[in-house]
């Protein structure tokens, strides 16, 4: 999940704007969602690595990839990266030509003293030294240029894919496909914060006297739909191959670094000062940086993983109705899907993890729109990305339960997380994930549109999970 609030106002396809949705299967936004799931090979020939040769051999591309996501400044910070990089390999290519010479001085060294001329043999001596002393500076230019290109490098993005949207934010997006009906509910229908308190299921007050503002305590059956949903998702996605993985919820310095969320989102990272740990914003970051530095074999991709956690978030700045009860946390729980794939095939696993999300989302019976983030609305670290929305009928507003990108190479570049392909050549991994799914939103949706007089209905498919088929 990104964090930020997606407007009711979208865009489909053809540019019209939805205010209300009174249908939710349209063929024609179906269509457009399977026009991307199609997508020819020519994309797939696509590699933004983001690493110097891609910056210097297709620098226009580059800079009009940076200006889709509307990074501030993208001609000049190039500019800057080749010319860093001028300096660097000037400075390289100084030590290389310094470096023969030594060699070849030293062989001749050796020859003049074997023939007796030892004059001629200290002027060769002497200039050795007069080399390896201007090396000295020579190298600390070259460090100090590969220093400074490293802390530069680390602040530009991802490049956008040819098929993301043109934007500035989410009115930007595209719905590519709607799905479920959104239930009809009475005038005295209630919010799920209002819900939760009726049916004592979670309590706010309670978590801001223990903690602070937005980390809730769930009670009774509220915390029994927690766990019934933690292990649903879990056992969906071991049905379709992924691997468990319990991970730690803090990570060093490297692992945010390596995902992206550092520098980026370092202040709204929760940050332990004594040890210089994080606490995770997802699984992502301590699953993916399982695989940073290695070389993985071409026959075992991709690698399918999936983790439960807790979450945890600042969210600094975040204020209003749209924030309240289960709507934006500082703490929250979510079940995350992490592929390692070969570029040849990481579209196909992209198709298969939208496919998943969906598929959870049909189970639980919930209306939801998948939507084709714009280039200003995509995360730090995307190349693509689809988001999942599902409709609260009492608060009448699509609320965001899903991300799902595709990263191309950009992460595997930062993590060197690489492959090494049946002709024994080394390539980069492309990486990829999505929510599957985060709870917090999730259980607003349920509690809203299933409130009946009775008491509120769970789906069907939950009720094995949870031991019971009515809260009241």
């Amino acid at each position: 999940m990104r964090g930020e609030e997606q407007s009711t106002s979208i865009r489909t396809r053809s540019h019209i704007t939805l205010t209300k949705v009174n249908f939710l299967r349209t063929p024609m936004i179906r269509y457009a969602f399977f026009l991307y799931l199609c997508s020819s090979k020519e994309s797939l020939k696509q590699k933004y690595m983001l690493t110097i040769k891609q910056i210097t051999e297709n620098t226009d591309e580059v800079i009009r990839g940076l200006e889709k996501k509307h990074f501030k400044d993208a001609k000049q910070v190039i500019a800057q990266v080749v010319e860093m990089n001028n300096k660097r390999r000037s400075a390289q290519n100084s030590l290389d030509k310094n470096l023969a010479e030594v060699n070849s001085l030293s062989k001749t060294i050796g020859s003049l003293m074997k023939e007796g001329k030892k004059e001629e043999a200290e002027k060769a001596k002497a200039r050795v030294a007069e080399i390896k002393e201007s090396n000295k500076s020579l190298q600390e230019e070259m460090d100090n240029a590969t220093a400074d290109l490293q802390t530069i490098l680390y602040t530009i993005p991802n490049v956008p894919y040819a098929e993301v949207p043109e934007g500035f934010g989410a009115e930007d997006n595209v719905v590519e496909k709607m799905e479920g009906v959104i239930p009809e509910l009475p005038a005295d229908a209630l919010p799920h914060w209002e819900l939760a308190k009726k049916y004592d299921l979670i309590d706010f007050e309670l978590g801001v006297k223990i903690t602070g503002a937005g980390f809730p305590v769930y009670k009774g059956k509220g915390a029994r739909l927690q766990r019934a949903l933690i292990n649903f998702f879990l056992d969906q996605a071991r049905e379709a191959g992924y691997l468990e993985i319990m991970p730690p919820t803090v990570v060093n310095q490297a692992s945010g670094y390596g995902t992206g969320q550092l520098p980026d989102k370092e202040g709204q990272m929760y940050h332990c000062n004594l040890d210089d740990l994080y606490l995770i914003p997802t699984a992502e970051v301590p699953v993916t940086n399982i695989y940073r530095d290695e070389i993985l074999d071409e026959k075992d991709l991709p690698i399918k993983n999936c983790a439960y956690t807790e979450c945890f978030r600042r969210e600094a700045g975040s204020y209003g109705k749209d924030v309240r009860g289960l709507n934006r946390l500082h703490e929250f729980s979510k079940v995350e899907i992490v592929r390692i794939d070969t570029p040849q095939h990481s579209k196909e696993s992209h198709k298969e993890m939208l496919a998943h999300v969906e598929g959870l989302l049909q189970k639980l019976e919930l209306p939801f729109r998948i939507l084709r983030l714009c280039g200003g609305d995509m995360s730090f670290t995307s190349a693509i990305c689809f988001d999942f929305e599902v409709y609260s009928a009492a608060q009448q507003r699509w609320l965001e339960v899903s991300s799902v990108s595709n990263f191309d190479s950009y992460q595997a570049n930062r993590l060197k997380c690489r492959y090494r392909t049946a002709d024994k050549k080394t390539e980069l991994c492309h990486t990829l994930n999505g929510s599957a799914l985060a709870l917090p939103r999730i259980v607003a949706a349920l509690l809203e549109n299933n409130q009946t007089p009775e008491g509120i209905k769970i789906p069907k498919a939950l009720v094995p999970y949870c031991g019971f088929d009515m809260i009241d």
